[in-house]
């Protein structure tokens, strides 16, 4: 049994570490001292049926540590699961943390395998391998959805090996770690593919942005179909109908939002700043432009009190950071609309300035329009209130 360490225990790096921990002796390193201790009491920090059952069901080799020594001394492989955050004034990912574990890595195990599941800037990993020359680095990226992250590691879409420069020296420890995560999976014949770091790292984007713009056309036929007063439901039935098209993810939105989409596709924007282009650009600009019609359309019912029901992008998710219905919130404040919060996963009693009901009751009563991003069963006594473009009741 190996040794393999897990640099962020967000969903990617929890739901992987728990992957490898039925085989593995595996580590977590993390900066949040809270996540460090639930992991090592059995609890998952995250949201994920999936992982808190292997967590109480399987016998995982698997601890937590805020210590990166502790995490990484003797280490076969480093597994790099660390947050990079869009930077807006630069263009570009900030790979802080990225840059922070592989200094660490090269620190206290300087043999060990890297692997990055972090989202990259393209060509980021083909620099790195130059600055740490002695340094086995892999760019494997990840297709997990939020909730089912653990699901999506056990049963893969495909497994892909980014290696800097295609290094042939390389290929034997590519292998190895395909078969690393092969041998986790559940799924019988998984495709895999070894590509240079960098082609991995285009897949990744290019793969996020082509949901985000399968997001953005729904969501702006279902504009049309509000402006013109047809049944959005029927059209988009009728169009997914086709077997090129298919009916999954067409669900319309207040807008793609979440850890991933917003930040891939403006870091694809940027990554074509010399090069032609008219989709990409459409699928950034397409989402501010949904939020706006949103919210017109929610400021002309003229309320008094507008009611945030719920600030999660999924019903399967505790996760609400940069979720769409946010800019709508925002642009309704922006108005002097006097705007109150439903979300049980908020503990504090202001979220940006507006008042946090914990009460559905007192919710419900209080607002004149309730703006729900994903409707649910306990707002059917109050739909004449509801504004949403949930048509199927899925994410």
């Amino acid at each position: 049994m190996s040794k393999i360490a897990v640099a962020g225990a967000g969903y990617v790096g929890l739901s992987s570490a728990v992957l490898l921990a039925l085989r593995h002796n595996v580590v977590i390193l993390d900066i949040d001292r809270e996540r460090v201790n639930q992991i090592n009491h059995g609890h998952s920090p995250i949201l994920d049926a999936d992982i808190q059952q292997y967590m109480n069901e399987k016998e995982l080799s698997l601890t937590a540590t805020t210590d990166a020594k502790n995490a990484f001394s003797g280490a076969d492989c480093i597994v790099i699961a660390t947050p990079t955050n869009y930077d807006p004034e630069r263009s570009f990912f900030d790979t802080s943390s990225v840059e922070s574990v592989l200094a660490q890595t090269d620190a206290f195990a300087p043999g060990a395998s890297v692997v990055i599941r972090s989202t990259l800037p393209v060509g980021y990993c083909s620099a790195k391998a130059v600055e740490y020359k002695l340094m086995p680095l892999f760019f494997m990226p990840e297709f997990l959805r939020e909730g089912n992250a653990l699901l999506d590691n056990l049963y893969p879409s495909r497994i892909i090996v980014g290696i800097p420069d295609c290094d042939e020296k390389l290929m034997p420890k590519a292998r190895e770690l395909a078969d690393l995560w092969l041998s986790a999976s559940l799924k019988e014949d998984v495709d895999v593919l070894f590509t240079s770091s960098t082609e991995a790292e285009s897949v990744k984007l290019f793969s996020n942005t082509y949901l985000a713009m399968r997001v953005a056309f729904f969501n702006e036929l279902d504009s049309f179909a509000e402006i013109n007063r047809l049944d959005s439901r029927k059209i988009i039935r009728g169009v997914c109908l086709d077997p090129r098209i298919g009916d999954h993810y067409n669900n319309p939105s207040f807008g793609y939002g979440g850890y991933c989409l917003p930040k891939d596709t403006k870091q694809l924007l940027a990554n074509y700043s010399n090069i032609p282009n008219n989709i990409i650009t459409a699928i950034v600009q397409a989402n501010s432009t949904r939020k706006d019609f949103i919210a017109e359309q929610i400021l002309s019912k003229k309320p008094k009190v507008v009611g945030i029901y719920r600030l999660t992008m999924k019903t399967s998710s505790d996760n609400f950071r940069q979720s769409s219905i946010q800019g709508i919130m925002k642009r309704i404040k922006a108005k002097g609309i006097d705007v109150i919060v439903y979300e049980p996963a908020l503990t504090d009693q202001l979220f940006f300035n507006s008042r946090v009901i914990v009460d559905l009751s007192e919710f419900k009563r209080l607002a004149d329009v309730i703006v729900a991003n994903r409707s649910g069963k306990e707002l059917a006594d109050v739909m004449d209130k509801v504004y949403t473009r949930d048509l199927f009741g899925k994410n």
